[in-house]
């Protein structure tokens, strides 16, 4: 059904886009430009409606149901979540100190210093 709905509002979309660029503006003639005709009137005159201006309005109606109903759709799925399937991380403890095995595969930087060095480099 979303795939329906989808396919009707970019359609709709497209319509909309080419139905709007169509249409021609209020004030575009020549004698609008130098204070004639209908640019006395605050919006322009308001004839007859056309065609195009009625397909404009069917089309930000269908448009805007489209949107919202997508947007509904998509707030209230009831499907499973990549995040449900996925198992709880295993938390392991961390260590503060070096176990005494460990210590003899440490490279020598990194162990203790012993007795014996540090009294031989207090003498000097």
């Amino acid at each position: 059904m979303s795939i329906a709905l989808i396919i009707i509002h970019v359609i709709v979309c497209i319509a909309l886009i080419m139905i709007v660029l169509l249409q021609t503006g209020k004030g575009a003639d020549m004698g609008a430009a130098f204070g004639g005709g209908s640019s006395q009137t605050l919006f322009g005159s308001s004839g007859a409606s056309t065609f195009l201006s009625k397909a404009t309005t069917v089309a930000t109606i269908v448009f805007m149901v489209t949107s919202l109903t997508l947007a509904y759709i998509s707030g209230h799925r009831t499907g499973s979540s990549i995040m449900q399937n996925s198992r709880a991380p295993i938390e392991q403890p961390a260590s503060q100190t070096v176990p005494e095995n460990d210590a003899q595969s440490l490279p020598e930087a990194s162990q203790p210093a012993k007795a014996d060095q540090t009294e031989k480099s207090s003498q000097k």
